[in-house]
């Protein structure tokens, strides 16, 4: 059993070595991408403020100071906490799945939301990488594809998984189908995408509830 880490993928391995494929757009991308939520007045001046935050400090941040003092805020600020205990944000924390008989993959992904509490069981959307804006290594989409493709193989039915990769001010979120996956354009946070970015995130905890409620429909 050959086992690779999250961190040693690139998009370019994992098309090669479990047959995907990268398409333009996919409809679950397009459901994250266009639920609607309406942003306040009081959400407004706080991703205001973040944003000021990250656009003062960003192309000197490192991983840690970038996640702790601008993503960790901003989905803190979303909440991905279930007050039921039935789903979780989580940070560094190790899973693994064998894809086939022979390979299996591995990592801690900097961000990922699960069902469960205190512990993570079973992964269910979003999979980010924490990138600095300049030195940053490897393939950061790859990475969080890694993680992706584990969560499939995880959930073990054909729902789509979701995820997103972070370089600097730039998200990009992406969504898998069977062996298709598709990512958006970048969403660049120093700009008024940050109210995007908001809202997308916000659309994927409305995806979350509803598959944990059973009441997710893949489109």
């Amino acid at each position: 059993m050959q086992k690779i880490a999250f961190e040693d993928c690139s998009c370019t391995s994992l098309d090669r070595l479990f047959g995907l494929k990268q398409v333009e757009t996919l409809p679950s991308l397009e459901d994250l991408l266009h639920r609607k939520y309406e942003i306040n007045d009081f959400q407004q001046s706080y991703l205001s403020m973040l944003q000021d935050k990250l656009n003062f400090n960003v192309l000197g941040w490192n991983e840690q100071e970038l996640a702790l003092h601008f993503i960790g805020p901003l989905t803190t600020f979303v909440d991905f906490t279930d007050k039921d205990g039935r789903f979780n944000e989580f940070a560094e924390r190790m899973f693994s799945a064998k894809i086939n008989d022979e390979i299996e993959l591995e990592g801690k992904p900097d961000g990922f939301i699960a069902t469960g509490r205190r512990e993570p069981e079973i992964p269910i959307f979003c999979l980010q990488e924490f990138k600095r804006q300049l030195d940053s290594s490897g393939d950061p989409a790859g990475q969080a594809l890694a993680a992706m493709l584990a969560s499939q193989k995880l959930n073990d039915n054909d729902m789509p998984i979701y995820g997103c990769w972070i370089l600097g001010r730039d998200w990009s979120f992406m969504t898998l189908e069977g062996k298709r996956y598709a990512m958006s354009r970048g969403h660049v946070a120093t700009t008024d995408d940050i109210f995007e970015i908001f809202r997308i995130l916000q659309g994927l905890k409305q995806i979350v509830i509803e598959h944990v409620e059973g009441k997710f429909v893949a489109v």
